[in-house]
Parts: C-alpha cells; sequence; structure tokens
C-alpha cells in the first residue's frame, strides 16, 4: 500500500471497490475493533465457521479478533475491509519467525460473499508482505472449501497445492509478475466499470440546486436534461418550488420518491458537504458536482462522504457529464448545446477544452458516445474512462485531456491495453514553463514535466497531438480511414504548386515520398490527360476529369509502394469537370481502398470536414501540414500496434537485497539523504552489474602516486579527480585533471587540487586515461508522480546543451531499449555513421535495463547520473558516476485502491 500510518510502517487506509462496484476502507485492524470483529464471527454461519477454523468454538473465535487486534509485531499484520462502520472482512499473515513465509488466515461476513472481499484483502496483504520481504503465503484449508481454494488460483498468482486427507495445503508465491498483475487488472477493471453505471447509465436523477430563476448553473443542467430528451426518471430538489422547468421538486433528497443513482450538485460551495451527507444517508450511489470554489476543508468533507457512503465523484469545477445512448439520452451539462451521438469518448479536466471538443466532433459527424469533465478529478479520472469506453460497446476513439496524473503506472498499462482496441488522443497540455504553472494553478495539482509525460504517452500508445485543432485532424482521419502500413505517401493534384505545399508538409511530418516503378508509371499517364507528369507528386494537370482522377487514385491505393495517397486539388475554369466532380471522384467508392486517402483544397473554409461517401467518409483538409500531421499520427499508430508488446529481460549478477540494505543503511545514516561518496556509489552500482571503470580511491599525495601505478594503462596516463560531499558538476569546479603523465605530473596534480579545494577535498578518484569512444549520457530521475524515468544520449561536458537524449518510463522493456538507443540524434555515432566500427549495442542495451531494475527495485533512488559512458565495439563503460538517495518507502502503484 502506498502510504503508511504513523511511525509503526503499517499501510494507510485507503479505499477500493468490490466486484459490484461498491465501495469499502481497507485498512490495518486496531485495538478497537475487538466488538466488531467479534461481531463479524458471531453472525457468521455455522458451516461458514467451521470452514475457517475447522472446528467451532467461542475461545477460538475470541482468540482470533484478539490477535488482530493486538499491538503491532514484527512477522504479523492483520488487516480489515469495512463498510458503512461494519467490518466484513479480515485478512492476516503471521511469518512466526520465518523470514520468507507467512501463513495467511482471510475471514468474510455472511451476506458478501462472491463480491471480492477476499480477494482485494488478499491483494494488499500481499503487497505489504512483499513489501517486508516475504516471498510466499501458505494456508490451511478444508478440501471442500471451494471459495477459499477458488480465492487462491484466482489471485494470478503461482499457487501449489498438498492435500492431507481432508485438509489442503496451499502455497502461494508471491511474485508480482505480468500474469498477476492482469489479474489484478481484470477484476479492477469490472469493478470500477460497475461503479460508474449509476453515475454513466442512471434509472432516477437529481437535480440540487436548479433556481427557479433563469441563470443558475443548476437549472442549466435540468434544461439541459430535459431538452436533451433523458428517457428515466428526473427530479429536482427546491424546498422553494413543486416544479421547475416541469420537473418535479422536493424539499430534500431523502424526501425524494425514489432513491438516485445519480445527483447532480449545484450548490453554492459552503453546502457541498452538507449535500454531499445528505445523499450519501438516503444511499445515492454517484454524484456529479459543478459547483467550483471548495476550501480544503470542504473537499474534504466532500470526498469523505463520498468515500463513507461508496458514492463515485465527478468533479468538483467542471462542465458536466453526457451518454448520447438511444434508450438513454443523459445530458447533465450547461454546454450551449447538445453533443451530437456518435462513436467518440470524451474525458477532459477543463471544461473550455470539452466544449471545443464536443463542439469539434458534432461538427464532423463523429459524435461523441460519452462526456465527462472531470474538472478538479477528486475521484473519477481518465483511467476510470478508458475502462468505460473498453466495455461499452459503443466507443471506438478515446479523447482524453488530462492537465494532471493521479497513478500515472496505472493508467500506462490500462492505456496500453486499450489501445490495441482503439486510438487514444490527448492533448500534450503543459508543454511550456508557462503552460505547466497554468496548469498547476487551474488544477491544483503538481503538472508534470514534458519528457516524462511524452515518455508515458510513447510508450503506451497513446496520440499525443500539440492542440485540440491537431487532435480534431487526426481524429477525422483515425474515424474515417483504414491505417497505413508505413509512412510512404504519393500525392496527386491538379496543380503542380499545391503539391509542392503538400511535399514541403509531408517531409517535415516525417513521411516519405517513393519514386514510382516505371509500370506504375506507365500505368498513371495510361489513364491521365495529355501533358500530366507520373512523378511523385502526380500532377495531373487542371484538365483532369472526375473519371480520370479517381482511376489515378485507385491505382495508387494498390500500388505495392505507397501507403497513403493525398489529393491535393484547387478550383480551376479549364476541364470540364468542377471541383465538386473532382471531389465526388474521391468520395464515389472509397470503401474498396485498402490505403488511406484524404483530401486537401486550399479554398476550404474549416480546418477539416469529412466527405460523404458511398459507404463511408473522407478527410478533407484545409491545409497541407493539417493532413501531413494527421497521417504521421496514424503511421506511428500502425506502427506501435504492428510491434509485439516487449519483455522486461532476467538479469543476471544481481544482488537486489544487498542494494536494499546499503540504501537503508546510508539513509540511517543520512535520514535527510544525499549523494553517495564515490566507494558506496560504485559498491551500489556493482549490485546491478553497471559496468565502471577501474578507479582507486586516495587521501593521500602518496596513495595517489601508488594508485596511478597500479592503474597505468598501455600509455602511461591517468586522471585524477576530486571528491567532496555534494559536489556534483566536477568539470564546472575544474577539479577533473587529466592526460598525466608520470609520478612528478600526478604529485603535482594532487597539490594542485588539495590546494584549490583547501577544506573541502576528502580525497581524489584515479583513473586510467580513457581511449576513444563515443560518449553517452544514461541515468535515472525518480519523479514523484511518475515514478522512475530512464534517460539516455549524448554525453559529455555539453550533455545540458545538446540536450540530446530520449526518455523512458522504469521497468523498460526491450522495445523500450531500442527505443532510447535509436531516438537521440547522435544514435547514427552508434551505429557505425562514416564507416567507423558500430559500438557494442549489446552492452548498452544491459547498462539501460541494469538501470533500470535499479531504479525499479530502490524507490530510494532519486538520481543516478552516469556521465560519460564510453561506447566503442568492445563494451560499453561508465567513467563518472553519481547516485543520490532520499528517504522513500516502497510505493505498489498497481495497487487497487481509490485516489
Amino acid at each position: 500500500m502506498t502510504t503508511t500510518n504513523g511511525d509503526r510502517g503499517e499501510p494507510a487506509p485507503v479505499h477500493a471497490l468490490l466486484t459490484d462496484g461498491t465501495t469499502v476502507c481497507v485498512r490495518p485492524a486496531a485495538p478497537a475493533d475487538h466488538d466488531r470483529l467479534e461481531a463479524l464471527y458471531d453472525e457468521m454461519s455455522p458451516e461458514n465457521l467451521r470452514r475457517r477454523f475447522f472446528a467451532v468454538s467461542h475461545r477460538s473465535v475470541a482468540r482470533a479478533a484478539a490477535r488482530a487486534c493486538a499491538p503491532p509485531r514484527p512477522g504479523y499484520r492483520a488487516l480489515v475491509a469495512e463498510t458503512q462502520d461494519r467490518i466484513v472482512g479480515l485478512a492476516e499473515y503471521d511469518t512466526g519467525g520465518d523470514k520468507d513465509t507467512a501463513e495467511i488466515s482471510i475471514a468474510v461476513a455472511d451476506g458478501v460473499h462472491h463480491r471480492g472481499v477476499g480477494t482485494l484483502l488478499v491483494e494488499h496483504l500481499a503487497s505489504a508482505a512483499r513489501a517486508e520481504g516475504v516471498t510466499s503465503f501458505t494456508a490451511d484449508a478444508l478440501s471442500e472449501n471451494y471459495e477459499v481454494l477458488r480465492l487462491f488460483v484466482d489471485l494470478g498468482l503461482r499457487v501449489s497445492r498438498r492435500f492431507d486427507g481432508p485438509e489442503v495445503r496451499c502455497t502461494v508465491g508471491l511474485d508480482a509478475d505480468d500474469a498477476y498483475l492482469s489479474a489484478v487488472e481484470a477484476r479492477g477493471s469490472r469493478a470500477d466499470v460497475a461503479s460508474l453505471r449509476p453515475l454513466l447509465r442512471p434509472e432516477v436523477v437529481a437535480v440540487v440546486g436548479a433556481g427557479r430563476r433563469p441563470g443558475s448553473v443548476g437549472r442549466a443542467v435540468l434544461h439541459h436534461l430535459r431538452t436533451g430528451g433523458f428517457t428515466r426518471r428526473l427530479f429536482a430538489v427546491n424546498p422553494a418550488a413543486d416544479a421547475i422547468l416541469g420537473v418535479p421538486c422536493h424539499p430534500g433528497v431523502g424526501d425524494l420518491p425514489l432513491t438516485p443513482d445519480l445527483v447532480v450538485v449545484a450548490v453554492p460551495a459552503a453546502a457541498v458537504p452538507d449535500t454531499a451527507e445528505e445523499c450519501g444517508k438516503a444511499g445515492v450511489r454517484a454524484l456529479l458536482v459543478v459547483t467550483a470554489g471548495l476550501d480544503n476543508a470542504q473537499a474534504k468533507a466532500l470526498l469523505s462522504a463520498c468515500r463513507s457512503y461508496g458514492m463515485r465523484l465527478v468533479g468538483p469545477n467542471c462542465l458536466g457529464i453526457a451518454n448520447t445512448e438511444p434508450g438513454l439520452r443523459l445530458d447533465a451539462t450547461f454546454a450551449a448545446g447538445h453533443a451530437r451521438p456518435g462513436t467518440a469518448g470524451v474525458a477532459v479536466q477543463s471544461g473550455g477544452v470539452g466544449i471545443a471538443l464536443l463542439d469539434g466532433l458534432s461538427r464532423l459527424g463523429i459524435g461523441v458516445s460519452s462526456f465527462v469533465s472531470l474538472g478538479d478529478k477528486y475521484d473519477v479520472s481518465g483511467n476510470d474512462m478508458l475502462q468505460w469506453w473498453e466495455s461499452d460497446d459503443r466507443t471506438d476513439l478515446a479523447v482524453l485531456h488530462l492537465e494532471s496524473f493521479g497513478s500515472p503506472r496505472a493508467f500506462s498499462r490500462t492505456a496500453r491495453r486499450v489501445t490495441r482496441r482503439m486510438p487514444v488522443l490527448t492533448v500534450d497540455a503543459g508543454r511550456t514553463e508557462a503552460g505547466r504553472r497554468a496548469a498547476a494553478s487551474h488544477t491544483a495539482a503538481a503538472a508534470t514535466r514534458t519528457m516524462t509525460r511524452q515518455a508515458l504517452f510513447t510508450q503506451a500508445g497513446i496520440t499525443a497531438t500539440h492542440s485540440i485543432g491537431e487532435l480534431l485532424e487526426t481524429a477525422a482521419l483515425l474515424h474515417s480511414q483504414p491505417l497505413p502500413e508505413g509512412a510512404r505517401v504519393a500525392i496527386v493534384t491538379n496543380a503542380g504548386g499545391a503539391g509542392v505545399l503538400v511535399a514541403d508538409a509531408c517531409a517535415e511530418a516525417g513521411l516519405t515520398l517513393p519514386p514510382f516503378t516505371p509500370t506504375t508509371i506507365d500505368e498513371l499517364l495510361a489513364v491521365l490527360p495529355e501533358g500530366a507528369t507520373a512523378a511523385n507528386p502526380v500532377d495531373a494537370t487542371a484538365a483532369v476529369t472526375e473519371e480520370q482522377l479517381g482511376a489515378c487514385v485507385d491505382r495508387l491505393a494498390r500500388c505495392p509502394g505507397v501507403d497513403a495517397v493525398i489529393v491535393a486539388l484547387v478550383p480551376t475554369a479549364v476541364a470540364e469537370a468542377t471541383g465538386d466532380d473532382l471531389v465526388r471522384a474521391l468520395t464515389r467508392a472509397p470503401g474498396h481502398r485498402a490505403r488511406p486517402v484524404a483530401l486537401v483544397r486550399l479554398e476550404q473554409a474549416r480546418p477539416v470536414e469529412l466527405l460523404a461517401a458511398a459507404d463511408g467518409t473522407v478527410p478533407s483538409y484545409a491545409e497541407p501540414h493539417a493532413v501531413a500531421r494527421a497521417l504521421a499520427h496514424a503511421a506511428r499508430r500502425a506502427a506501435w500496434l504492428a510491434r509485439p508488446p516487449g519483455m522486461v529481460p532476467e538479469l543476471e549478477d544481481v544482488d537486489a537485497p544487498r542494494a536494499q540494505a546499503m540504501a537503508e543503511a546510508y539513509l540511517a545514516a543520512h535520514p535527510d539523504g544525499g549523494w553517495l561518496d564515490p566507494r558506496s556509489c560504485a559498491d551500489l552500482l556493482a549490485c546491478y552489474g553497471v559496468s565502471q571503470v577501474p578507479w582507486a580511491w586516495a587521501e593521500t599525495e602518496d596513495e595517489a602516486v601508488a594508485a596511478a601505478e597500479r592503474l597505468r594503462g598501455r600509455d602511461g596516463r591517468v586522471v585524477l579527480k576530486a571528491h567532496w560531499p555534494g559536489l556534483v558538476h566536477k568539470s564546472v569546479e575544474r577539479a577533473v585533471l587529466l592526460d598525466l603523465r608520470g609520478d612528478a605530473e600526478v604529485r603535482a596534480a594532487f597539490k594542485d587540487l588539495r590546494t584549490r579545494f583547501a577544506g573541502l577535498m576528502t580525497g581524489v578518484v584515479v583513473q586510467p586515461l580513457a581511449g576513444r569512444g563515443t560518449e553517452l549520457f544514461a541515468g535515472v530521475v525518480q519523479d514523484d508522480v511518475f515514478g522512475p524515468l530512464v534517460l539516455f544520449g549524448h554525453g559529455g561536458t555539453a550533455v545540458e546543451v545538446l540536450a540530446d537524449h530520449a526518455a523512458r518510463l522504469a521497468p523498460l522493456t526491450d522495445h523500450d531499449v531500442h527505443d532510447l538507443i535509436t531516438s537521440p540524434r547522435c544514435a547514427p555515432l552508434l551505429l557505425g555513421a562514416h564507416g567507423s566500427p558500430p559500438a557494442d549495442l549489446e552492452g548498452l542495451e544491459q547498462l539501460l535495463h541494469r538501470l533500470s531494475r535499479m531504479a525499479a527495485d530502490l524507490p530510494q533512488l532519486a538520481e543516478a547520473d552516469l556521465n560519460p559512458v564510453l561506447a566503442t565495439p568492445d563494451g560499453s563503460v561508465a567513467l563518472d558516476a553519481r547516485v543520490r538517495l532520499l528517504p522513500r518507502r516502497s510505493h505498489d502503484p498497481y495497487l487497487r485502491r481509490l485516489r
């Protein structure tokens, strides 16, 4: 679990969802729980008690309750599941002095079986046990206790069973591999979707705060619900009216004739907590809070009420929600108009962005399946909505605008799964420092760094655009056309200048214009008018007819060397065919074309349109750069889908327990953390097999001379690097002396460093002067929100000036490492540019995988900086390394919990 309770290192209480979408609080058992734990057992049926204790006795029940409520002790932990002040489940483990294995027991209240209480508790208990070094659980069960046996099997962990008469001895391995994480994801997704049904498919809706006079937000939402044709029961809550806009009113939520599934809260900020409490007591399952301006106390009270009563929450400070299903037609927003029904799911934090996306998608004809304005995002998030769209059977395009992330690694796993089924598009908001400040002010959340966010999008297969306009341009193409197999584009135009503009735009977007084969050229010239040229771009001339243009495009769309076709048209008065005739040549039957076809019309008034066709639509753009960007995004998505999921490799020669012990020992001596000294740094890196150049530590002149004598290479030259606590940039401080030959130069260098850094220097690092190779940079930064980020690129003293880096979030797969190595501009140097031999790429891959593993193992690792790393054909070695540790606890990003 992510946070701890006090100084005892116990997991803090968290809320999580059961399989039916209801909420429970998972927390450590406490002394005050004794009576409620006895009640848990007292209310169990005799059969349930027999399965739990094998033999029913009051003594065994009392002993179990007392054990769970006793003060904390090493090797024992007990967690309870609580709802509405009632304990409905208990799970505990006891190592009994065994460091690696713990005995586990589970008890679930009658009446809540088959809702996932036991599974959820075991997931949390297993996470806590892993953090304590426990590697397996054991449990004894009656062979007839199918429920608990099925629970262990369905966990997704490795389970072995040994039968002994009527009992079964189960052993559960706690390795959280991908199979386990996938099982947790599947359980979480089912629970998440169930919890969102009262929000997005409510049978009864009530609006609290709808005024009698026009102008209030609540009245606007109520008006939208009515005029949008909501097909279920609708009420308003207002003690001063019998009806508003024809909707019956009641004094309070508790006075309604039916319990609402969803309540829209549009009251002043000071009244929001009491309204939420009233809704919870009435049994409401979901809240939509459009009110803005809640202070910290009001916000805390709102979320507390939602968690206590198990209500999902959208907002506060949001535009509202909509679900355009024909049998529902829910529009609980105060946007200017109603969204057009369609297939795009939309989730935004900014209401203004939401209005723009609703309008743009409706105008294009794509329409909206469901829309959620997340606002300040206290609860329901983009991750929730991805899971909803994955299961709703209506959405085929997901659109997100997120200014902050709650659990990025969980979001990434969900997005990787969803993007295999549908495109996920986002606007990359807050790319500049000014944008990040604005995002932080708007969402009251720390903004993420650009490189980290882009790494998340790239690894998850999310299509990230720079503007709303670019997102809509890309959505139009992805919605209407098949994906291209690559980035090779053929251009056809009736005006040579337009073709040049499109060609430039394609090149700038990273697309290529392949030359045509002689056969293709002959076939094109055979269908085009006299005077046409069949190079790429194809100039069909102003005299081209509808039939000729259609035949040319059809031929190019079947050409083996072409992945997409762009047609650029301008109106002319030369040919008999009008501009509309030429457009009709593209829209008459696009369905038989296996490759995407897009149109550019420079006179077009709107940036992008979807033109109706015989059996689909064709996107038409006003700007060449717009279509080129959209096609480039589509090509990247196709490439991402074509590549199988990556694997995180097993690494040899890794001593994670020793590394963890070293980190804990350092932080025990340095509670505020800091940079490791050279010896500690080298020892830590050695735990992960990170290759370093030979070196020695010297604190005196004689020691430096002796070390130089041992380390001199064939040319006899060495390097001296001064060190003192807190030194980060040695080159900036001129604390590095190179190319030292002989004892006299080493002595002189040592004296120079000692004199210039008197009172600071604690010693020097002595190394042989490195040979020739490519200087690289590899490092790790622990992001407080996203977790560890691995960076790689051009190194040396100009590392920050050149900024030639790529980044990926750990843990790195083999694909991630390949992308890291090939993405920087310096990549050709590693692959053997200009006839030079290629670097040892396998060694570089190993280095990055080992850095990734170290970052994933050690939450205390704040920074690791290997600069330079010298890459040669014979291997890769770190010439300098720095590591900084900070006191951080282990964090399980995949543990099921609500925000």
